[in-house]
């Protein structure tokens, strides 16, 4: 049935350049049906923290604290902050901490700003920790 081509050379275009294997085998492997549903997946399993309320024996702890900052901040303190970043995509968020020079305490907005220009928002430190908290121990 196929006598008069089996022996025929394979044709190779002398104007078109030759698929490579693994553009030719894309050709037939499956197509995502509902573009963007993995992602999806993968962004609601991914898990987020509560921010923690704090007693008001930490807050007051905390405030000692900011007070400490303040009257130090001549001494340009290198402090660790423990604080909360609100999720971008979901509700919750992550804690994070943060080791710098602190620049300074804006009062008005409520931040703190370092000398690298990270801004952390007051309300969101769990924590602070440095050697000019020594006195507090």
């Amino acid at each position: 049935m196929y006598d008069d081509i089996i022996n025929l050379p394979h044709h190779v275009s002398a104007t078109r350049p030759q698929m490579s294997m693994l553009d030719r085998a894309a050709q037939f492997s499956p197509f995502a049906a509902l573009t963007g549903y993995d992602a999806a997946i993968k962004e609601t399993g991914r898990l987020t923290d509560e921010k923690i309320e704090m007693d008001e024996e930490a807050l007051n702890i905390l405030n000692m604290k900011f007070q400490i900052l303040v009257d130090s901040l001549d001494d340009e303190p290198e402090v660790t902050f423990t604080y909360f970043k609100p999720d971008e995509r979901k509700a919750g968020g992550a804690y994070v901490e943060v080791t710098g020079t602190v620049k300074k305490v804006d009062d008005l907005e409520r931040l703190i700003v370092l000398q690298n220009g990270t801004k952390i928002p007051m309300d969101d430190i769990l924590n602070i920790e440095g050697h000019i908290f020594a006195s507090l121990q």
